[in-house]
């Protein structure tokens, strides 16, 4: 058990007059305990109470060791989970539910108990692992170091004409050999016009032709810690327009960077790289949120759109990524991470980012 974090939550608990807590989310559950257990289908909760040991309930499959640091209830496949969890559910109180449980177990909970009332408790969990402390920030760089390294040799491997398949084939080779455990996310590796589909998947037919942009959005997990980088060549040439975009592109993507620091609105990141982009006229093909917030999970909660009006703080980590896209032509995003720090901010991709032809 991480008691520095736990503190953390029991504090928030109390701070919000919340004496018990249902967390489902085996991420959350890792983050505070340092075990990592995939229920499947299973039932898996840590009950938090703010003056009691915690409790997890598994099922007898998942092994855990007794010095887990928490007191652990385990059941078989022919026991009902929901009638050992709510006997030390407390009655007449109010009940924090993350919000990943399943309704199956949600819902005959809610028929078994007399709590007060039934609580969403993701913003208190989201906020505290949004701040990333000195051993996470530390596990982001390393993991984002590996991106720099696979994209180098990715890159490298673009003048084979390889399909976009065979590509996030060689990816995913590539990241095992640098010592990720594998993909964060389905890579994008999308050519010419599969590049004006911002979530593109990438398909095994489509090859490189000459004057294709080429976007390669790819991130590894590496010790549960997610990385992600996007950047855009060209194959063999770049006509005007394209060199024209990916400038503009470029340019929003460091003038973002620039203003992060403590303080600053998410939404006012979102607005200095739309509002470049809308200056040359090609405001309507920017298309998505500038970026999201990451960490033991690819998209955490706190992006960087127009509509959180939320302050970033120290130890936040989120994407910069805008991008301009033209339907059946051409695409072109750039992306890096950044973690914000007590004056600015630290960019955690370092694969350089100046217009690149290959081929």
């Amino acid at each position: 058990m991480n008691e520095k974090r736990l503190h953390k939550v029991l504090q928030k608990m109390s701070e919000n007059g919340l004496g018990q807590m249902i967390i489902s989310d085996p991420m959350t559950i890792f983050y505070l305990t340092g075990k990592f257990i995939d229920p499947g289908e299973r039932m898996l909760v840590l009950l938090l109470k703010v003056n009691n040991r915690p409790m997890l309930f598994v099922n007898e499959m998942f092994a855990v060791k007794d010095d887990f640091g928490a007191d652990v209830v385990s059941y078989g496949d022919s026991e009902d989970p929901i009638a050992i969890l709510s006997p030390h559910v407390d009655n007449e109180v109010l009940l924090g539910v993350d919000k990943v449980w399943p309704a199956r177990f949600l819902i005959r909970l809610m028929h078994q108990v007399k709590v007060k009332d039934f609580v969403d408790i993701s913003p208190i969990v989201d906020s505290i692992r949004a701040r990333k402390d000195e051993e996470e920030r530390e596990l982001m760089r390393v993991a984002s170091r590996i991106n720099d390294q696979a994209m180098e040799k990715i890159i490298a491997k673009l003048p084979n004409r390889y399909s976009e398949k065979k590509m996030a084939q060689i990816l995913l080779e590539t990241y095992q050999e640098l010592g990720a455990e594998g993909f964060s996310f389905e890579p994008i590796i999308a050519y010419g016009a599969n590049g004006a589909d911002p979530h593109h998947e990438t398909d095994a037919t489509s090859i490189l032709n000459e004057g294709d942009s080429i976007i390669i959005d790819i991130g590894c997990r590496k010790d549960f810690y997610c990385s992600d980088m996007t950047r855009t060549v060209f194959y063999k040439k770049a006509d005007e327009l394209q060199r024209k975009v990916y400038n503009i592109v470029l340019e929003a993507n460091m003038k973002a960077i620039e203003t992060v620091k403590p303080g600053v609105r998410f939404c006012d990141i979102d607005a200095t790289a739309r509002n470049h982009i809308s200056k040359f006229g090609f405001g309507q093909y920017f298309t998505h949120r500038t970026g999201h917030s990451i960490g033991l999970d690819v998209h955490e909660t706190g992006d960087v759109s127009s509509a959180n009006t939320e302050p970033v703080d120290e130890g936040m980590i989120f994407s910069i990524e805008p991008g301009i896209y033209f339907p059946g032509k051409f695409g072109v995003r750039i992306e890096d991470l950044v973690l914000v720090t007590s004056d600015g901010c630290e960019v955690l991709n370092h694969y350089p980012k100046d217009l690149q032809i290959i081929g």
